[in-house]
């Protein structure tokens, strides 16, 4: 009768609690037997809080999905160093899954449940199994800290969920995965979020939350792995353990558990380079810049749906990207982007069926990473194709800044002469630092002519002086040579890119590249050695208003064109330099420096691509038209333009002429 009496209520509350009006999307094949939905409300006079919420759903039946959590740790301790903690996204590079999200709640040590750093060792509440071998027990001393709602999976991956999984605990044999949880929000198809909230007192947990969900279809056939952002106002407010239980049913969930929540949440998937994108938004990275470092993950490996999208290839400029690609069998597609994983933008590719492929995507920004995913929709299905790049950081016509004077520099004091300290696979792990600019020395003395410090800023981080050069008053001077290296990135080394440096230099500098001389600042020795000396200070070589000690702060300007840039190169490049005193009693040294890259418009390159009888003429960048003629010769041709006029890329045509001339013109 008790057990009636129960059911019964909980059937009430759960037509009491009418959700607002829900929208839910289709499910969308991420990969074989995983698909997502997006979740989102319309608020109303019941439910009056925003709430975005993203599931994956796992079918437990496809062979080829197999689930995954964080192993044991190495030099391995029950309750102490069970697991080493990591974000996400490291969980997904490190293992190879596809998709993941946070799993139990944890201990970190040090940090507890927000550490600043990953890699610590970690206790994990409630029971935790990773391929057969037991994690975390079940306890209910400090190892579970009342999280015991369980779910575990045999080899097979038959589910088995336990709500209240304490001592002695459910048998474990044969289970080969499991998680654990703290209460369960629906139990056997009736939410039970109401009921929670007192049969589990917690003075935080029950309120507007961030959540994540993990359940199971009534028939077992699917496994929910379910987020529902939080704390992010005017976007989405968290849930309730009632609302989270409605969204659970909403999604078809029968049995679903409470997970660790809060500032844990985070849902990822893998791209096409095996690194972690976001599916969800996590309330810290506003904050942090990264989602939290947590103590355990959960895991699914997955195959591609298919092998129907191949051979991308993408080419960008700052604000637009070309990407081409291949199917199989030919096939109608588009393209999701934008600056999230989210995809705010649609284009359209071809809705011809093709088997080549080429897409022009527009209104990006400079330096900034895309995502996008690709969806090929043929004979055999839908299928996808997820990944992201980075634009150029070169933004045409313009001078961009790559890092200003405060850039943090690595630094060393002592002769380096005969050594190649400026290859960049120089070990400089033994250096100082890094320390950010501007980076300077000053021996403080009477005479106020001694010391440039009042006219340099910002003044960061302060050089070690040379022990043996004292001045009368006991000051200790600066060493007479300072190396320093640091690192900047070209997200696409253009041909005809410059480099302009804005630097605070006292007294004198030789630049390098990748480990080929640049430039020079007031130093005339053909070799210089650490002895050398700068032919003067600053203003030996600066006019007027730049005199006396405010040379100091005054900027060195100069630009290297693009033609001696032999060696600037796409992606690392590692920037030495070594700066020189003038008179070795002087008493200050200082150094700092910006770069800028100048991009000058290229030519922009008309490709053509050819499949089943279709044309497609693409280009990148933007301010061009498409004109065309049918004869071309010394004398000039008719060129006129396509009609349109045709400003964007790619231009498809069908049954196209057999002599037809195209070009772009601006």
């Amino acid at each position: 009768m008790k057990c009636l009496t129960f059911l019964s209520a909980l059937l009430f509350l759960s037509i009491l609690a009418v959700p607002a009006s829900m929208t839910i999307t289709p499910w969308m094949p991420l990969y074989k037997g995983v698909d997502h939905a997006i979740g989102t409300n319309f608020p109303d006079a019941v439910n009056s809080t925003l709430q975005v919420v993203h599931c994956i759903r796992v079918n437990l039946q496809d062979p080829e999905v197999a689930l995954f959590t964080t192993p044991r740790a190495p030099a391995y301790q029950p309750q102490s160093r069970e697991t080493l903690n990591a974000s996400i996204t490291t969980f997904i590079k490190t293992y190879g899954v596809q998709v993941a999200m946070n799993a139990n709640f944890y201990n970190v040590f040090p940090g507890g449940s927000d550490p600043s750093s990953e890699g610590l060792p970690s206790e994990i509440y409630g029971l935790s199994i990773s391929r057969g071998q037991v994690v975390s027990a079940m306890d209910t001393g400090p190892d579970s800290n009342n999280r015991t709602a369980a779910l575990m999976f045999t080899t097979n991956k038959t589910p088995v969920m336990v709500h209240h999984n304490t001592l002695p605990g459910t048998n474990t044999d044969g289970i080969y995965t499991a998680i654990s949880g703290f209460y369960p929000v629906v139990s056997n198809g009736v939410n039970v979020g109401g009921w929670a909230v007192t049969a589990y007192p917690d003075n935080t947990i029950h309120g507007l939350q961030p959540r994540s969900l993990a359940g199971l279809s009534q028939d077992r056939r699917y496994l929910f792995m379910i987020t529902i952002d939080g704390r992010q106002s005017g976007y989405s407010d968290g849930s309730t353990d009632t609302q989270s239980g409605d969204w659970a049913l909403a999604l078809g969930a029968w049995d679903v558990m409470n997970m660790d929540g809060g500032g844990s949440t985070a849902l990822y998937m893998a791209d096409c380079a095996g690194n972690g994108l976001a599916i969800n938004h996590s309330s810290l990275i506003a904050s942090r810049g990264h989602e939290r470092y947590i103590g355990d993950h959960f895991g699914v490996f997955a195959k591609p749906l298919s092998d129907q999208i191949n051979d991308v290839k993408i080419i960008t400029t700052d604000t637009t990207a070309n990407l081409t690609w291949t199917t199989t069998t030919p096939t109608a597609v588009w393209i999701d982007y934008g600056s999230s994983s989210s995809y705010s933008k649609s284009t359209v590719s071809n809705a011809t069926l093709v088997t080549k492929h080429v897409a022009t995507l527009t209104g990006l920004g400079a330096n900034a990473t895309c995502y996008y995913r690709i969806n090929a929709k043929g004979p055999s299905g839908l299928s996808s194709a997820s990944c992201s790049f980075v634009t150029s950081n070169v933004v045409i016509g313009t001078a961009s800044l790559l890092f200003n004077q405060t850039k943090p520099w690595k630094y060393y004091w002592t002769s380096l002469d005969g050594v190649n300290w400026t290859a960049p696979g120089y070990d400089d792990s033994g250096w100082a630092g890094p320390g950010a600019g501007l980076l300077y020395i000053v021996a403080i003395a009477p005479s106020p002519g001694y010391d440039s410090v009042p006219y340099i800023a910002p003044r960061t981080t302060l050089l070690p002086s040379d022990p043996g050069n004292i001045d009368t008053n006991g000051h200790t001077r600066p060493y007479p040579t300072y190396y320093f290296r640091t690192h900047f990135t070209m997200t696409n080394a253009i041909a005809n890119a410059s480099l302009t440096f804005s630097n605070n230099i006292d007294d004198g500098a030789v630049f390098y590249l990748n480990g080929k001389e640049l430039n020079r600042v007031r130093v005339t020795n053909p070799a210089p050695l650490y002895t050398t000396l700068a032919s003067g200070p600053p203003c030996s070589t600066m006019a007027a208003p730049c005199t006396g000690n405010a040379c100091t702060n005054c900027p060195d300007v100069f630009t290297i064109p693009a033609s001696a840039l032999t060696n600037l190169v796409q992606g690392d490049n590692l920037l030495a330099v070594e700066v020189h005193n003038y008179n070795t009693l002087s008493g200050d040294i200082v150094f700092g420096s910006a770069l800028y890259v100048n991009g000058a418009a290229p030519s922009p390159q008309l490709n053509l691509l050819t499949s089943e009888g279709t044309l497609n003429l693409w280009w990148n960048g933007s301010g061009y038209k498409l004109q065309r003629a049918t004869r071309f010769g010394p004398s000039g041709g008719d060129w006129i333009d396509v009609p349109g006029p045709v400003t964007s890329s790619p231009y498809t045509i069908a049954n196209f002429p057999s002599t037809t001339f195209y070009r772009l013109a601006n």
